[in-house]
């Protein structure tokens, strides 16, 4: 499926509020709602929009967040990434290019959740070495869920 200008429009404006009603993109797009429905419906079917999410706000987001920088050893890929799936404080994981094979983020409620969890990691068969970034402050937020 190729994705058109309307249909970036439409991602875009769904992506600010994936709530904003039909009719009020309909009106921004300067579409029928029945074609911005279809399109919503186009996109969700094939894939292109494959679920909706709730971004905390900062009041409800744990309190420390941080950055695990992962090296780790030939082949021992999966056995790592079924350790990190199993501790709760890991976010997501990303495979990465450079000197560190994998970018692990954690949120935790506490310093001694996140000391733990640090621990676990480092501990983890498989890994050579670890660094640790704990985030202070975000000064600018694009990601989209």
């Amino acid at each position: 499926m190729q994705l058109d200008d309307t249909d970036r429009a439409l991602i875009s404006l769904l992506s600010e509020n994936a709530r904003t009603p039909v009719s009020l993109l309909a009106r921004r797009l300067k579409l029928a709602r029945t074609t911005v429905q279809a399109r919503i419906e186009r996109l969700e079917s094939s894939g292109a929009i494959s679920g909706y999410t709730l971004r905390l706000g900062e009041i409800a987001r744990p309190r420390i967040r941080a950055t695990a920088l992962v090296s780790i050893e030939l082949r021992t890929g999966p056995t790592v990434l079924a350790r990190l799936k199993s501790l709760p404080a890991v976010e997501a994981v990303h495979t990465v290019s450079g000197r560190f094979d994998l970018l692990v983020q954690i949120a935790a409620d506490t310093t001694a959740e996140l000391d733990d969890t640090l621990d676990r990691i480092g501990e983890a068969k498989g890994v050579k070495s670890s660094e640790s970034l704990i985030h202070l402050s975000t000064k600018l937020d694009r990601v989209r869920p």
